[in-house]
Order: structure tokens, then C-alpha cells, then sequence
């Protein structure tokens, strides 16, 4: 794909080149003359058609993990994470030796332990991350899912945005299986804390513990509101709210 450049942008096609804009700015690229018949069909299609195969099982598996993780993550992920995922997945995908080219999957893949470190440190908002925004350690316990910071100060200890009166401190605890797609979500309560020098021992506990199968996630979320006549707004629609990834097992 090439770029546009000049005062004038082109939208539509062009001599069978499609003009269009992304988020990456204006871009061009030849129109492909291959129907999806032949690609469907003919032996010389043969890579093309594996590809795809395993790109949509990548794709499936980011979409399984998207939709579980779904309410904690509704108002902390930026306009880059479904491809984030899918790449991620593609990645795990590749971790699957035992399967042939093209079948190769991520319910597979992750059975390797190396796929499940990838998952962690996963970071829903490349606005916000995590590590940018929380500088005080945190703790999880994988048997229970609870998450522990001790003594935070939200004035010294979490970097806030312009605006911001109080924060939001809360997590989960999922598991997903990426071979049936079953899935479970536990949330834990939410902590409130008014940006001041106030020390506070924060103690993330999830209301269960998730019992299905598949590979276990422990999620952390900061979120960021200001508060106007006694109602909390989030603040930017969101755009600053860190959500991570910090245990995956």
C-alpha cells in the first residue's frame, strides 16, 4: 500500500487503484484482479488459502477474548486493540507444532507455556499503559484472584490525568478456553479514592472464582473520573483508563 501526499486527497478508485483513509492517514492500493472463486479453488491458491484459514482462526480467537474480557474492559481500550489481539493470537497460533499447515490453531498453541506468557502484560489502552500510570507494586493471588497495593498514594503514586478528581481502582478474574470458546468473567469490587496524599491499602476481591476450563486471566483496571455536583464523570469518555493483563496462567 502506498501513502497519499499533497493538499489534495483522493477517496474512491482510480484507474484500478482504490484510494482510501484510515487512521494512518490517506492511503492507495492496486485493485486485486482475483476473484474469490479462483482463490477459493485453484491449486495455485493453495498458501493463500491456508493463510486464511489461520488468520481467521487467529482473528476468532482474539474476538473469544474480546468479548470475555468485555465488561471490565468497555470504557479502557483504544482503537488499536482488536488488531493488537489478533496479531497476538496470530502469534500464539504459531506456537502450535503438532498440527499442519494451514489447521494450525491457538487453542492448540497455547497449550505451550511460552503462549501463555505472551498473554501476559497484555495492555488494553496503548494511551494508557499500565506501567506508565501505576507506579506502586501490585500483587495477585492466582488460587483466589485477589489483588493487593499496599499504602498507595494516589498523589505520588499514579500519574493523573488533567481534570481528574478520583480514581477507580478494580480487576477480575477469567478464564477462557480457546478450543470450546466457553468462558467466565468474575469481577471484583470497585475502590473509590479521592486524589489526595491519604495512604490507602487496597484490597481487590472477586465476588467468586471462576471454575471453567482454559487459561486463566487476572486483570487490573484504573479508571479516572472527575466528580461535579456529586456525580461522577468518566473522564474523556475513558481515553486515560488503564486496563492490563497482569497474571495469566
Amino acid at each position: 500500500m502506498a501513502r497519499q501526499t499533497g493538499l489534495i486527497k483522493i477517496k474512491g478508485t482510480l484507474d484500478n487503484v482504490n484510494f482510501y483513509k484510515t487512521k494512518d492517514g490517506d492511503l492507495a492500493r492496486m485493485k486485486t484482479s482475483v476473484d474469490g472463486t479462483r482463490i477459493a479453488n485453484d491449486p495455485a491458491f493453495e498458501r493463500t488459502r491456508e493463510n486464511n484459514q489461520e488468520f481467521g482462526n487467529a482473528a476468532q480467537a482474539g474476538k473469544l477474548m474480546r468479548d470475555a474480557l468485555r465488561p471490565i474492559a468497555l470504557n479502557a481500550t483504544d482503537g488499536r486493540m482488536v488488531s493488537r489481539l489478533t496479531q497476538l493470537m496470530a502469534q500464539i497460533k504459531n506456537m502450535d507444532v503438532d498440527s499442519p499447515r494451514g489447521q494450525r490453531s491457538v487453542s492448540n498453541g497455547v497449550v505451550d507455556p511460552n503462549a501463555v506468557l505472551k498473554l501476559k502484560g497484555v495492555d488494553f489502552n496503548k494511551q494508557a499503559l499500565m506501567s506508565s500510570i501505576l507506579f506502586k507494586p501490585y500483587s495477585v493471588d492466582t488460587t483466589t484472584g485477589i489483588i493487593t497495593i499496599n499504602g498507595l498514594n494516589p498523589v505520588t503514586d499514579v500519574v493523573i490525568p488533567q481534570g481528574a478528581t478520583h480514581l477507580e481502582l478494580s480487576g477480575a478474574f477469567a478464564t477462557i478456553d480457546f478450543l470450546t470458546g466457553e468462558n467466565e468473567l468474575i469481577s471484583t469490587d470497585v475502590v473509590s479514592l479521592a486524589i489526595d496524599s491519604t495512604l490507602s491499602d487496597v484490597v481487590l476481591t472477586p465476588d467468586g472464582v471462576p471454575t471453567g476450563p482454559g487459561v486463566k486471566f487476572y486483570l487490573l483496571k484504573v479508571a479516572f473520573y472527575q466528580l461535579v455536583n456529586g456525580v461522577m464523570y468518566s473522564l474523556k469518555n475513558g481515553a486515560y483508563n488503564s486496563l492490563k493483563v497482569i497474571e495469566a496462567i
